[in-house]
């Protein structure tokens, strides 16, 4: 054994306690997973695919209630033709938004690639289609109420209050659900009947509930993060109240024929295994996240989120003084993947990104960042984005590496 696998060793006797929470979180998840299983009875039939137009389709309709019930929603959307989490979210944002509506988003400028959807000039966003945004920035990371519903009250043509849980790209603490939940009653107190969407993303099965459970009307996320277990070879979910599902069918396929197509020949195995095995999944990616952030911190990088607490999504910001350093840690990543290992990582220009983006992805499915990885925007402050681990050993291996790196 070495002496940096002796160091890391170290860390994790120091987070014993933390870990055994996720565990415990990890438990009432796979166990209301579980449920939901039993619930829609779901049967081998479920995992075979269909062709042409999917009329009737078992497997496509029982995995959205599947999806809905483990997140606490009425009804859901679970498809490998949503492309991404943007996707997802377009989907959603186009199905709840119609022109001359407001978007107010309260956490916040959205994530990177989003953005175009909702305020681009002449690709067909959301802006080109007469839907207003306005945006309302956290303040020290929490929910600025007042000027919340000073935006609320000014403007009655608000349909959609748009919550984004994670950090995106941003030196910042991702959301809880309990300061989501205090944000939904908050907003319905100032008088919004409109629907409270959250995206959902990197934040699944982190807690033992969801932004659904806690009153948010939709959430919508991608099924190679969190939700896909690792296994999910694409696709993205949306799940919340019936009506709001029903408009977003409409925009997925066509306003005459909704939720009632819609086939995949290749079959379901693998989004049904997916979501069964994600509270596991999840629960190994905390871990990385915690025993790298130890690591981190005894060596002096300022990271987020604090390891004095369990992390509201899979996320670790590591901050670092110069682009080299940022490369560098994330060249590390990627030498210990299981995939393409010899690759060395190169900034490039990725499309819906407005800076150079280096990525570190050795997956097993392109891109997945529920698999141990690491990214970010190459410009100062020069912040490397830490997610996944399907195992907590492959984390701990990693770690290993990069601190052999680190000491040189």
């Amino acid at each position: 054994m070495t002496d940096f696998e002796k160091y890391v060793e170290q860390c994790e006797g120091r987070l014993k306690d933390k870990f055994r929470r996720i565990d415990e979180i990890a438990y009432k998840n796979q166990s209301k997973v579980l449920k939901a299983f039993a619930d829609k009875r779901v049967a081998v039939r479920h995992f075979a695919g269909t062709s042409g137009y999917g009329y009737g389709d078992e497997g496509r309709d029982t995995l959205g209630a599947l999806y809905a019930q483990a997140f606490g929603a009425e009804a859901g959307i679970v498809s490998p033709h949503l492309l991404s989490g943007t996707h997802a979210l377009s989907v959603a944002l186009f199905g709840l938004l119609m022109p001359g509506d407001t978007l107010l988003c309260v956490s916040g400028m959205p994530y990177d690639t989003i953005r175009p959807v909702i305020s681009g000039d002449g690709i067909g966003s959301l802006k080109d289609y007469g839907v207003r945004f306005r945006c309302v920035e956290l303040v020290d990371g929490m929910f600025d109420f007042e000027s919340i519903e000073r935006a609320l009250n000014e403007d009655d043509s608000v349909k959609v209050v748009y919550i984004q849980r994670s950090r995106g790209y941003e030196l910042r603490d991702a959301l809880s659900c309990e300061q989501i939940g205090k944000l939904c009653s908050f907003v319905r107190e100032c008088g919004f009947d409109g629907c409270i969407f959250t995206d959902n993303c990197y934040g699944e099965f982190v807690e033992d509930v969801e932004p659904t459970d806690c009153g948010a009307d939709v959430i919508a996320g991608s099924l190679i993060k969190n939700a896909g277990g690792g296994i999910a070879p694409t696709g993205g979910y949306i799940c919340g109240g019936q009506k709001y599902i029903d408009m977003i069918g409409r925009r997925l396929t066509a306003p005459s024929i909704g939720l009632e197509v819609g086939s995949f020949e290749a079959g379901y195995r693998y989004f049904y295994q997916g979501l069964f095995m994600a509270p596991h999944t999840v629960a190994q990616a905390l871990k990385c996240s915690l025993l790298i952030g130890v690591a981190m911190t005894d060596l002096g990088y300022k990271n987020y989120p604090s390891t004095d607490k369990i992390p509201h999504d899979i996320t670790r910001c590591i901050q670092f003084d110069d682009a080299d350093a940022m490369v560098n840690f994330i060249r590390e990543v990627q030498y210990a993947s299981p995939v393409d290992s010899y690759v060395t990582c190169e900034p490039w220009d990725m499309p819906g990104y407005d800076d150079d983006i280096i990525m570190a992805a050795g997956t097993f499915v392109s891109g997945a960042s529920i698999e141990l990885s690491a990214d970010g925007p190459v410009k100062p402050p020069y912040i490397a984005y830490f997610q996944g681990g399907l195992t907590y050993e492959h984390g701990k291996y990693a770690l290993s590496r990069i601190l052999e790196k680190l000491s040189r």
